[in-house]
């Protein structure tokens, strides 16, 4: 596991605005030419315009030009590892595709995947092939 990337995504993760869950994520994603780029989860009391930390940083890393990535860090405090949710799979496996996701809670558990791991049989753009 990256330490560096961890600890990025664990910087990130205090940031984070809860207010409504109390679960504060932070996710930090690596470029392949080692730049890192992070995010939190931003909430709203209309809970379907909250963002999640990965589409944050991915967002962030994309709207500033970056289109290769080799892997991204998510990190909570949770007493169980929190995998990314369905959105963020979609969303990264579009834009990154099968990167190294490693899965850190402040309470000392790890976990590395592969993302096809996390999100098999995805929906992109070979699905829309003969439409």
């Amino acid at each position: 596991m990256s330490r560096e990337l961890v600890a990025s995504a664990a910087a990130a993760r205090e940031q984070a605005l809860a207010p409504y869950s109390g679960f504060k994520v932070g996710a930090a994603l690596e470029t392949l030419d080692g730049r890192i780029y992070t995010g939190c989860n931003i909430e709203n009391a209309s809970y379907g315009l909250t963002v999640c930390a990965e589409r944050v940083a991915l967002w962030k890393a994309l709207s500033e030009g970056v289109r290769e990535f080799r892997q991204i860090a998510i990190v909570t405090n949770a007493a169980i590892i929190t995998s990314p949710c369905g959105a963020c799979r979609q969303l990264l496996w579009e834009y990154c595709g099968d990167i190294v996701v490693h899965l850190h809670s402040l309470k000392g558990i790890d976990q590395q995947h592969r993302l096809a791991d996390l999100l098999p049989l995805p929906f992109d753009n070979n699905s829309l092939k003969g439409c």
